[in-house]
This record gives structure tokens, sequence and C-alpha cells, in this order.
């Protein structure tokens, strides 16, 4: 990356980001890059229009269209490092975990199951990913996959332990859900209201950075809330109902 006192013409600017000199006036005509600084009769470019062009490709292979990407960094004017950070913290993962990468043989043995249909449904929930065809899955939460071959090891058969994953996914896209919603609510909507002002690109970036711990620790603090007054309630009836059983039989 240049630094702001930089200058490159457009040869220099399509050797330093691998882009043809064609694309990038495709770029200036579609007002995606902002015109060079003309001295004489040559056009300077300067470190915006590199984090410009990096911000362009990396949305595109988010799968935004080059129409959206020029609405948006139409709000930004001189703002492109800001917005990239804000894209980079809005993609970056909510868990610090590492995925795993396993085998399906080493699936089939901590589940005790080779049925594809579960292997199927753990992909669509999005904590398997096949990685080939040579039986290779990124597992996208180690912890997640451990505690479900712990419930196996158990004596919980896997398909059980499946539909408590599917619905803890469908509970925890609804707690994202509120979450995301408060965000957008609470903080880009009165940002996007108010013109979404140069100065405080980078607060709202923050914000969404903060909300990460934030929103997992709240739902984990709420959960085992919740699961020790579950658990007591529905153990409590077991065994009151074993008492009561004791009782008749004498």
């Amino acid at each position: 990356m240049a630094d702001d006192e930089e200058q490159l013409t457009i040869d220099q600017l399509a050797q330093r980001t691998g882009m043809t000199v064609r694309n990038i006036r495709a770029h200036q005509a579609r007002g995606l890059l902002p015109p060079p600084e003309v001295r004489g009769r040559t056009g300077f470019y300067g470190a915006d229009h590199l984090t410009r062009i990096e911000l362009i490709r990396e949305l595109q292979a988010d799968g935004y269209n080059l129409d959206l990407i020029r609405k948006l960094l139409e709000g930004a004017v001189g703002q492109s490092g800001a917005v990239l950070r804000f894209t980079r913290t809005l993609r970056t993962p909510f868990t610090e975990e590492e995925p795993r990468i396993v085998t399906q043989a080493e699936l089939a043995e901590r589940f005790q199951s080779t049925d594809p249909k579960l292997l199927e449904r753990a992909i669509g929930l999005g904590v398997l990913r096949r990685l080939d065809d040579e039986g290779r899955f990124e597992e996208m939460s180690p912890t997640l996959a451990s505690a479900g071959g712990e419930l196996v090891a158990l004596g919980i058969p896997a398909e059980r332990a499946m539909e408590i994953l599917v619905r803890m996914r469908r509970h925890a896209d609804s707690v994202a859900k509120a979450f995301a919603q408060l965000f957008i609510e609470s903080v880009w909507q009165p940002f996007a209201e108010d013109g979404t002002p140069d100065e405080h690109w980078s607060e709202v970036s923050a914000a969404l950075e903060r909300l990460r711990p934030l929103a997992s620790q709240s739902l984990l603090a709420t959960f085992q809330i919740a699961m020790t007054e579950v658990v007591e309630r529905e153990l409590g009836r077991e065994l009151e109902r074993m008492t009561n059983k004791g009782k008749k039989r004498r």
C-alpha cells in the first residue's frame, strides 16, 4: 500500500493493483474511482485510489454488484480507508476459534454413525464445510463439534444430538437477528440518516466491534441462567415422580 504522498500514473496503478488500464478507466467511468490529479497532461493516483480498488475487489468477492458498490462509495468520499475497515469488521467471524480439518472417517468414529444424511445436515447448518471429494471437511467450530461428540459418548444417538443442534441453530438465528436489528436501528440508521458523515465511520465500526463480545457474553449468560432453572425444574419433577412411585409400592 502506498503512503499518502505517493503518486502513481495509471500504468503504475495498474501494475500495483494487478488490474488493466482498461479496467481502471472503466471503474472511473462508472463512478467507482475519483478522477486523478492532473498535472500537465498526466493523471496521478494516490493512496485513496489504491484503497478504493482494494475495497471494490473485496465487496465484489462478497457478491456485491458494481452499482451497489458505487452507491456505497458515493456516501464515503475521502473515507475509502474507513469504509474498507468497516466492511472487514462486518465480515470478521464472531468466533475466535480456528476451524479444524477432519476426515469423514474421523467424523464417523466420533459420532458413531456413517449416515450420509447427518453429514449433509451438518453442512446445511454451517457447522461443517466440505473441502474436497476425498472426504475432508472443515469444522467451523471445533468446540461445538467436540460437544456433539461428548453427547454421543454419553449414550445419546447422533440423530438426537443433531436434532438438538437444529433447534439450537434456529434459536441462535433469532437471537442473532435481534442483535443485528438492534445495531441497525440504534447505530446504523441514525448514521445513515445523518448523511454518513466522514468523521463518524470509525465510530460505527468501533460500535460493531464492541457488539461482538457483548452479544456472545449476553447469550451465554442468559443461557446459563435458563439452563440452571430448567434443569432444576425438570429433574425436580423426575425426582418427585420417582418418590411418588416409591410411595405407591409401599
